[in-house]
């Protein structure tokens, strides 16, 4: 069992997806993560111990070397097309209530700004750590986001922005998450944001890349 694990966790890390996959090459013509998160299942694995001793290992590894320069946005995008292929065969699971998830992610990038790559690594990084993510999408303004999360209870949110002409809406959004919903934790991130920015704006966490806000959120569950 420990083997198989393994295996699928070394899918995740490197981005192999299945077996046709030619990426990467070193790993050409083995199984990935699609067929091997299917066997694991078929030689009854639990689903939970394959997202937390496989999916989340794997992606843990990847958001490290991301953060530390050793690998780059197309590969860490490769490494979430394999989660979300082993994540199709353990959907069924955390929808029967089988798998517990450790929380609740609401995610968008505010207003006026329509980038998404940045959201989309961050999203991948969250729902591969054991998260259920609400993706907003781009453009989202306030009371999308107040909405969510009266809908979504005790959710955490995460506010992107590429433009330093766009973060400044992330201060008129926290405050409105805040009034709306006083307990709330806002976190914010992008490429103009910075730690003394979040203090000034009122939002409760910032991180230079998408580990640092895995981290934070697993430590407001641990």
């Amino acid at each position: 069992m420990s083997e198989l694990l393994s295996k699928i966790a070394e899918c995740i890390e490197f981005g192999k997806i299945n077996k046709a996959a030619p990426y990467p090459p070193q790993m050409k013509g083995q199984d990935g993560a699609d067929e091997l998160t299917r066997q694991a299942l078929d030689e009854g694995i639990h689903a939970q111990d394959i997202l937390s001793k496989s999916l989340m290992i794997g992606m843990e590894k990847v958001g490290i070397k991301f953060r530390e320069n050793k690998v780059f946005v197309p590969q860490v995008l490769m490494s979430a097309k394999a989660m979300n292929t082993a994540m199709v065969h353990l959907k069924p699971f955390f929808l029967s209530g089988e798998v517990k998830q450790k929380g609740k992610f609401i995610i968008g990038t505010v207003e006026g700004d329509l980038h998404d790559i940045g959201k989309n690594l961050v999203s991948m990084m969250v729902e591969g750590n054991g998260w259920e993510v609400i993706d907003l999408g781009t453009d989202v303004k306030a009371d999308q986001f107040v909405a969510a999360v009266k809908e979504h209870e005790n959710a955490f949110v995460g506010l992107s922005a590429l433009l330093t002409t766009t973060m400044v809406n992330m201060e008129k959004i926290t405050k409105a998450i805040k009034e709306a919903v006083p307990g709330a934790k806002v976190a914010v991130g992008g490429a103009p944001v910075t730690n003394d920015f979040c203090k000034k704006i009122g939002a409760d966490a910032y991180s230079p890349d998408p580990q640092g806000l895995v981290e934070y959120l697993n430590a407001q569950v641990a």
